[in-house]
């Protein structure tokens, strides 16, 4: 796949010894690459783990990592702390002494006291822990191939899109390039007679000067140099559509170079019919420049 799009989603469900979850990954655009980790808590410790991987995958785009756990009911256990009941146990007379017309304790009011029940997560621990890890790493691999996957399909729609730009781009250069190869005689014709005029006003101003003049002002207000310009850089632009690897940087800085060689025509040109080639040729350039946001 030549290039690759920024936006992408991937989700995966799996199972095992009672703990069920879900990765979730959306990509969207970045300047370069962005990661927030969105993990249960007592697994912040994969974050590195996901990172290093999504890394080595994905070199662009800004990344929503999601991952939920769900135990089977019945996992959590509960136990009494035997210390502390005893303790309670042990002051239970000497309180009863203090207090002799208070109603006795009851079981339910002892089992009741912060600290004499407790209860865990029914997180596993130990081996089973690592275990677990080491099968959420693994079903993430799948989860970051899925999304590779999504973002190379849509890639690949882009760059149909893209190369039907670059191709538009192409066939206005080139009727630039036809409209302009009869403009500089065109363009001396009319400088000599503004220069006639001047030369009527300013008979100091001697032919030679004047034809020094217009010989530097026809050099100025010819195109021909920017559409060249045009023509490399849209050729430029082909190589990397058809280049492996991430191209986006590249591709938006030749958009910028091809928007500044379109503004300059539009700024040297003498000709409507010209204008409005330049002006089309802007259009397709913002186009163009809009749809390279999404690569990486």
């Amino acid at each position: 796949m030549a290039i690759s799009s920024m936006t992408g989603f991937a989700r995966g469900e799996s199972t095992t010894d009672g703990c069920t979850w879900t990765w979730e990954v959306r990509s969207v655009n970045a300047r370069g690459l962005e990661m927030r980790c969105r993990l249960p808590a007592g697994f912040e410790g994969l974050e590195p783990l996901v990172r290093k991987r999504v890394g080595t995958a994905i070199r662009r785009g800004n990344l929503l990592i999601t991952l939920t756990l769900s135990f089977a009911v019945g996992s959590a256990n509960v136990r009494v702390n035997e210390a502390v009941l005893a303790k309670i146990l042990d002051l239970l007379p000497d309180i009863e002494r203090r207090l002799p017309g208070a109603a006795p304790a009851t079981a339910s009011a002892i089992l009741g006291l912060r600290g004499v029940i407790e209860t865990d997560d029914g997180l596993p621990s130990g081996d089973a822990r690592s275990r677990l890890e080491a099968e959420l790493m693994t079903h993430f691999e799948t989860v970051v191939t899925q999304l590779v996957a999504t973002r190379q399909a849509e890639g690949a729609r882009l760059q149909t899109v893209l190369e039907g730009q670059a191709e538009r781009i192409a066939h206005l250069q080139s009727d630039a390039a036809a409209l302009t190869a009869t403009q500089p005689a065109a363009i001396f014709a009319r400088l000599k007679e503004q220069l006639q005029a001047l030369s009527a006003s300013v008979p100091a101003l001697g032919e030679d000067r004047l034809a020094q003049e217009a010989a530097i002002l026809t050099v100025k207000a010819d195109p021909r140099e920017e559409l060249d310009r045009l023509k490399a850089h849209v050729l430029a632009a082909r190589a990397l559509l058809a280049a492996d690897g991430p191209v986006g940087r590249q591709l938006d800085f030749l958009c910028q170079e091809l928007n500044r060689e379109a503004n300059t025509l539009c700024a040297k040109s003498a000709d409507v019919e010209l204008t409005r080639i330049g002006i089309d040729l802007k259009t397709v350039i913002d186009q163009l420049r809009e749809q390279v946001q999404n690569i990486e």
